[in-house]
This record gives C-alpha cells, sequence and structure tokens, in this order.
C-alpha cells in the first residue's frame, strides 16, 4: 500500500518532497486505515526512483536543510494504475483473527481476565471509531466538502468499527453471565 499512497499522492497534489507526503499522510492518520506507517515514504521513494517510477525534479535549500522535490513519471502513472486496479479486484474482508481465536478458547481463562481484556479492546476500538470521525470533520472543515469515494469509505469504517463493538458488547454481556457457554449448559442438564 505504501507504493500506491506515494504514488497516488504525487499523481493527485503534483511534485512533493518526502516531508509533505510524511506530513499528509499522518494528518489523514493512513497508519490506521491504510495500514501505511508515514516513515515508511523514504523507502518507497527511493526504490520508485530506482524504478524509473519517480523522479527528483528539484534540490530546494532551505535554510541548512536541502529538500528533494518529486514528481511521478509515466510509467509511475502506468504502475498507479495497476496498482489500483489490483487492489479494487482483491477482496478485502479481514476478520479480526486474533479476537475470534481467543474467544473459541475463552472457556480457559476466568471471567475477570476475560471482561478486563474485553473491556481494553472495547476501549480501543472506541477510539479509533471517535479518531476516525473527528478527522472526517476535520477534512470536512478544511476542504469544505469531502469527495463521494471518501464518504463512503468512511461509513465503511464506522460500520466496521460499529460491528466490531457489537461483538465485544456481546461477548461482555456473555462472561457476565448473560448467556452461559455449551458446556455450562450440559453441566447444569446433567
Amino acid at each position: 500500500m505504501t507504493r500506491t499512497m506515494v504514488l497516488g499522492l504525487l499523481k493527485s497534489n503534483g511534485p512533493m518532497s518526502g516531508y509533505e507526503i510524511q506530513r499528509m499522510m499522518e494528518s489523514s492518520n493512513t497508519e490506521m486505515w491504510a495500514n501505511v506507517k508515514p516513515a515508511s515514504i523514504y523507502h518507497a521513494l527511493k526504490k520508485l526512483q530506482k524504478e524509473a517510477k519517480v523522479e527528483l525534479e528539484t534540490v530546494e535549500q532551505t535554510g541548512l536543510r536541502t529538500k528533494s522535490i518529486f514528481r511521478i513519471t509515466t510509467k509511475g502513472e502506468a504502475e498507479l494504475n495497476r496498482l489500483l486496479i489490483e487492489s479494487l479486484a482483491t477482496s478485502s474482508v479481514v476478520f479480526p483473527t486474533a479476537l475470534y481465536t481467543s474467544l473459541t478458547f475463552i472457556d480457559n481463562i476466568s471471567n475477570d481476565e476475560i471482561l478486563l481484556s474485553l473491556e481494553k479492546q472495547k476501549n480501543e476500538v472506541i477510539y479509533i471509531y471517535e479518531t476516525m470521525k473527528s478527522g472526517y470533520a476535520e477534512k470536512e472543515k478544511m476542504f469544505g466538502s469531502v469527495p463521494h469515494q471518501v464518504k463512503i469509505i468512511f461509513d465503511n469504517m464506522y460500520s466496521q468499527c460499529e460491528l466490531q463493538l457489537k461483538c465485544i458488547n456481546d461477548m461482555i454481556e456473555f462472561a457476565r453471565g448473560g448467556e452461559k457457554s455449551d458446556k455450562e449448559q450440559a453441566k447444569n442438564i446433567k
């Protein structure tokens, strides 16, 4: 995704320095929703430059620092198109496998441990949800309106968080005794 992000930002915004790309990614929380760490762009820029997908347009001197400005090449635009088409065609359904695996074997730990762990995860999901909500509001404030496809992306992220919170809340209720496990129900029948 880092390559797609770097090439996409250069195509959308024109020539930029690595620092400008990094700042744009940080302000958009790409680490959270695209799994792209802003610091990874410098390595990607070097690699893309070796592959002739970006090129150094100019080097600016600002005080004691130099700022390299990169631009996307025709070869880079073709690579971006290929990456976009590949990404759109690939399933993006991701299950919370660590959670599901833990829930499968939940009978092996105490209810106190279950509740403590689930409350921690719940707080993390709420933090992500609220961060995404405030990020969207900030974008609206800065740009006036947000492109429709970006609204769809944010709506999907909100839905993902809400669905995860429902699962966690259901498990918290279960752990508090709202529903007995199959093992416990079987014990009560005997």
